[in-house]
């Protein structure tokens, strides 16, 4: 039976992921780089996880000199500014999960990989119906060596709840984050967003549209 659920992105409780690209295109033109990803060529690159890298990398495919770390740092202001300007609303069930894991007695953690600031930007846009005492632990990039796909975040995770794998389930929206809960050891459920819903997500234990706390309590 399960004893805990984990989100596992800011984009498993609200679809960030358009916020996200447009977030990278407004850095982009505030660094003078004639770069615009549109939302296909940004979809290709959600195949993998970003930050920082994804900058880099594309910089190199193009023969540029980026300071791809400033750029991505103005691109996280921008997108915490956006979450905050609002409106945010959370995906299709996750409002009932948390707040039926809470009177279940069900443990709840987000397990991003993702900077400690996007959490609290996130979790700030979304009070008072989620909060961050909601949760009962928080990973994110400030926590952990190695970021997804690496199993690092769910391993600390669990070690903090004091759980085993097999007593939790994990919620993500890309790849590599389903491929970081499986190596953890933990049944995976995908919940694709809009601009990963064409992944191959095979590696996970089962594929959901929105979220049910009785499916997810039945799944470990």
């Amino acid at each position: 039976m399960t004893s805990a659920i984990l989100f596992g992105s800011i984009s498993t409780v609200v679809d960030t992921s358009e916020l996200q690209r447009q977030a990278f295109n407004r850095a982009f033109a505030e660094h003078g780089l004639d770069w615009e990803w549109d939302r296909d060529e940004y979809l290709s690159m959600l195949q993998s996880n970003g930050g920082a890298d994804r900058v880099a990398d594309y910089a190199k495919q193009r023969g540029e000199q980026v300071d791809a770390a400033a750029v991505h740092a103005t691109k996280s202001t921008i997108f915490q500014k956006s979450l905050a300007e609002g409106p945010t609303e959370p995906r299709p069930g996750v409002l009932d999960v948390v707040r039926g894991a809470k009177e279940s007695g069900l443990k709840l953690g987000l397990v991003t990989t993702t900077s400690r600031d996007n959490v609290r930007a996130l979790l700030d846009a979304l009070e008072p119906d989620i909060r961050s005492a909601d949760f009962d632990v928080v990973e994110d990039t400030s926590r952990v060596q190695n970021v997804k796909p690496d199993p690092e975040a769910y391993r600390t995770a669990l070690r903090e709840l004091g759980l085993e794998p097999g007593d939790a389930v994990a919620i993500e929206d890309n790849v590599g984050g389903v491929q970081a809960a499986k190596e953890a050891g933990i049944t995976t459920v995908a919940f694709p967003n809009a601009n990963t819903s064409g992944h191959d997500f095979g590696a996970a234990d089962t594929r959901v549209d929105a979220l049910d706390l009785a499916t997810l309590r039945a799944l470990a």
